[in-house]
């Protein structure tokens, strides 16, 4: 009877455990990359430059992709739109406004959804707004919002 021949791995096994060891420590873990916000400077309100009333834009999204929006401080006169009609919107607003007096305010509300909020600054960079503020929605603002739903 012919015997089998046997090959000893265990010196083997070992090198590879070696090996694996070694590229894990020697290798660098990707860092998690997050958003930079650049936060302006505290400046006193006396210093503070005014913007006129009649260049703000305000976006209100909202649940459902929709977006209400209002010109100056007029809310009563809340319109609305989705998000592929936000751009034109924008658009509209820049080109009636003198560059100086163009801003445009973002007002989310506890129905809007993050990827929403981000959808509209990506719309802010688009379209090269150069003032805007992302603010919490007051009460009264909600509230007309959600009576409209209704």
């Amino acid at each position: 009877m012919k015997k089998s021949t046997r090959v000893d791995l265990t010196s083997m096994v070992d090198l590879g455990f070696l090996l694996i060891t070694f590229f894990i420590f020697t290798t660098s873990l990707s860092r998690p990359n997050a958003l930079a916000i650049k936060l302006p400077k505290d400046v006193p309100d006396k210093e503070r430059e005014k913007i006129p009333v009649s260049g703000a834009l305000t976006l209100l999204p909202n649940e459902n992709n929709r977006v209400y929006y209002y010109e100056k401080d007029n809310y009563q006169a809340m319109q609305l739109t989705d998000y592929s009609g936000v751009r034109s919107v924008i658009m509209a607003k820049k080109t009636s406004t003198k560059p100086g007096d163009f801003m445009v305010i973002i007002k989310p509300g506890p129905d809007a959804t993050y990827k929403n909020t981000i959808q509209l600054l990506d719309e802010i960079t688009i379209n090269e707004v150069k003032r805007y503020v992302l603010v919490d929605i007051d009460v009264n603002k909600y509230e007309w919002i959600k009576g409209i739903n209704k």
